[in-house]
């Protein structure tokens, strides 16, 4: 039998999303796969709340976070450096809902109606965005405005809109507006 851990119950509630097609995976179906009790999943996670934020955030992490790749090489500044971030989380997010729409929407419907665990998926992303901009700010304000300016790039509400010709362009006028407030 496999040790029970954090990464375990969240690889498990994320195999049943997907096989499931739902996001409403009991804690008790979660037990039920790792053969283990419903009460046993309260050692690693103090309510259900904290486990879908737990899998939201792995799931982003996975899906978003880890496939921004960025070329160094020709970044003469913070701000080309920002804006190229910026493009790229734009893009992973764009990625990962046209190669599964479905397993997309699962993902992101428990961030959507909890913007508290919106902001905690996106803390990573607001401390990457400081580092580059070299702020310094211990509640990173700045990095979170800045990415709200980009939020039909980044929030599943605006998923519709992303495949359209004009992507691009779009962006680079949000980020015409905002560079030289950076």
């Amino acid at each position: 039998m496999a040790k029970i851990t954090q990464e375990l119950i969240i690889e498990t509630a994320e195999a049943l999303i997907e096989r499931t097609e739902k996001s409403e995976v009991t804690l008790s179906q979660i037990a039920d796969e790792l053969s283990i009790t419903h009460a046993a999943l309260y050692k690693h996670f103090k309510n259900k709340q904290e486990l879908w934020a737990a899998v939201s955030k792995s799931w982003f992490n996975r899906m978003i976070s880890e496939q921004i790749k960025l070329d160094m090489t020709n970044l003469m500044n913070a701000q080309d450096l920002l804006h190229d971030w910026l493009w790229a989380f734009a893009n992973a997010k764009k990625r990962a809902y046209n190669e599964n729409p479905k397993m997309f929407a699962l993902n992101t419907q428990y961030v959507d109606s909890n913007p508290l665990v919106l902001r905690d998926v996106l803390w990573d992303s607001y401390q990457i965005i400081d580092g580059f901009m070299d702020y310094h700010d211990p509640h990173l304000e700045r990095a979170e405005a800045i990415l709200s300016a980009f939020a039909v790039f980044s929030l599943p509400s605006f998923k519709e809109s992303w495949n359209l010709p004009d992507y691009q362009d779009r962006f680079e006028r949000i980020w015409s507006l905002i560079k030289q407030g950076l």
